[in-house]
């Protein structure tokens, strides 16, 4: 009968915050994508029944707005005194590095219904700094939804390359032996800008953001000043 002192909920353990468990949630996500994210199994990763969950978080709905805070934290807001370029330059640049992180981040930020402070903290610093460097409120809206994605897309392009980052490219290009005479420009691009070359698919984030910068920019110039 003595183990059952040793056996008494939270012996030897923290006690649950809110920030544990959306913390165990986060885990659980990393591990086994989203889909995998319940009261359940997230208090199995705490060590706890899923009820005592409950007493902190009201349920999975709630749970998961609470992860999607949890992500958004982690994303650099624009700097309010920087100039609107720069500033969706640095966002656009951590919120890769976070949703590389954790996948399952996309589909959690645009899929809630009731966002939190953080999250709804971020698009507002977001749209300030657009506003700040002369963009109307509809091209606003537009530079948000192609900058998200821009950067969305290419995180998913580079989670599913069939190649690790910086190796292996040669090989892959070796498989394929694409003939030149049936794929002419396909064999020009492995030959003169991949083989060889260290390639790295990573390096050509930021000049495709340049080039999605240089359209909002000329959008913006096309617009006026007095387009608010």
């Amino acid at each position: 009968m003595t183990s059952g002192a040793g056996a008494r909920p939270g012996v030897g353990r923290p006690g649950l915050t809110t920030e544990r468990i959306v913390e165990a949630a986060a885990a659980v996500a990393d591990r086994e994508g989203l889909h995998g994210v319940s009261m359940r199994r997230v208090g199995r990763e705490l060590g706890v029944e899923a009820m005592s969950l409950y007493h902190h978080v009201a349920g999975k709905d709630a749970l998961l707005d609470a992860l999607g805070d949890w992500l958004m934290q982690r994303v650099e807001r624009p700097p309010v005194d920087a100039g609107w370029r720069a500033g969706m330059r640095a966002r656009c640049a951590s919120l890769r590095e976070v949703m590389r992180e954790h996948p399952w981040g996309p589909a959690i930020v645009e899929s809630r219904r009731a966002p939190g402070m953080a999250l709804l903290g971020h698009l507002e610093a977001v749209l300030e700094c657009l506003h700040r460097g002369g963009f109307p409120v509809q091209l606003a809206a537009h530079a948000f939804s192609v900058l998200d994605a821009y950067v969305y897309g290419f995180v998913l392009t580079e989670q599913s390359l069939p190649f690790e980052p910086g190796g292996g490219v040669d090989e892959l290009a070796d498989e394929l032996a694409l003939p030149a005479d049936d794929f002419p420009r396909m064999a020009a691009l492995i030959e003169q800008a991949i083989v060889g070359r260290s390639y790295d698919y990573g390096d050509e984030f930021e000049y495709g953001l340049e080039l999605v910068l240089d359209g909002l920019e000329s959008r913006l110039a096309a617009a006026g000043p007095g387009a608010r």
